[in-house]
């Protein structure tokens, strides 16, 4: 199964809930990028992964995964799961939460449980708040703390269902954690208004401003103050191509949204100039 990749189009945080977590209003697409996921029916548990540099022990996200369906099912088959990553990771493209969620829609099937996404979307909120989204595998918004998605209908999902995107990456990822508690302390200027991210999306679905006109992270300023390179990159290529640019979730990946006729050559060449053979650079698009 593909457990494809996400960008956040606009992550607009409102808050800080009770319970630690933040409150978020956020558009959400899938992308052409994804990992392969294979669930195997086994004598004993196992995973493999083509990064080496994950771990595969019970920290991983898709053992979680097993888990929580197993939790709440009580079934026990042991399991061969086997992982093709594409996706980077630390980059805020949700690779292991989707790949969370496409073992959770395997193993629902491998079961023969069939329990619909209503009863899915609450195992997947236990192992990640954005792990509901990619059991829908179409655009959306997330609310709550990215655990309730509510997926757009079809005439909004074609609105974005091929727009091209350039994602780039450096060396280095972004940790989550530190970006949400840098955010909380300069609380309360630096969250978003919910009203008005509210307001914007919806202008957006009705056709009143652009896809690169609603771009917006609220994460963006606090990474890009401690990561300058990933704010001098965006500007360079915004300003020699004319192309709307965003940092992903919490990052660091970034990505850039060129015109359907565009040559995307001389951007990806330009990102491999300023971040050396390091970068990670792709062109893909949304779904």
């Amino acid at each position: 199964m593909l457990a494809p990749a996400k960008v956040n189009l606009t992550l607009a945080v409102t808050g800080r809930r009770p319970d630690g977590f933040h409150e978020l209003v956020s558009l959400v697409a899938p992308l052409a990028l994804a990992d392969t996921v294979r669930v195997i029916p086994a004598d004993t548990d196992s995973l493999t992964c083509s990064d080496p540099t994950l771990p595969t022990g019970p920290e991983n996200l898709v053992w979680k995964a097993v888990q929580a369906f197993r939790l709440n099912t009580g079934w026990s088959q042991p399991v061969h799961l086997e992982l093709v990553k594409n996706i980077p990771h630390g980059a805020g493209l949700g690779g292991g939460s989707s790949d969370a969620a496409s073992v959770l829609l395997l193993l629902n099937r491998l079961s023969g449980k069939e329990l619909g996404l209503e009863k899915l979307s609450p195992i997947a909120a236990s192992v990640g708040s954005d792990c509901p989204l990619f059991l829908h595998q179409k655009p959306g918004v997330m609310r709550g703390r990215g655990e309730r998605f509510n997926p757009f209908d079809d005439a909004a999902a074609r609105r974005l269902g091929g727009t091209r995107v350039l994602l780039f990456k450096p060396s280095f990822p972004v940790s989550t954690p530190w970006a949400y508690q840098a955010l909380a302390a300069r609380a309360p200027a630096s969250y978003a208004d919910p009203q008005g991210a509210g307001d914007r999306l919806a202008q957006w679905l009705g056709g009143a401003i652009s896809l690169g006109v609603l771009l917006q992270n609220s994460l963006q300023p606090i990474v890009f103050q401690k990561y300058p390179a990933l704010d001098l990159l965006c500007r360079e290529l915004s300003e020699s191509f004319g192309w709307p640019t965003l940092m992903s979730g919490s990052g660091s990946c970034c990505f850039a949204l060129p015109p359907a006729d565009a040559d995307t050559g001389p951007a990806m060449e330009l990102v491999r100039e300023r971040w050396g053979d390091t970068a990670w650079v792709c062109e893909t698009s949304l779904l």
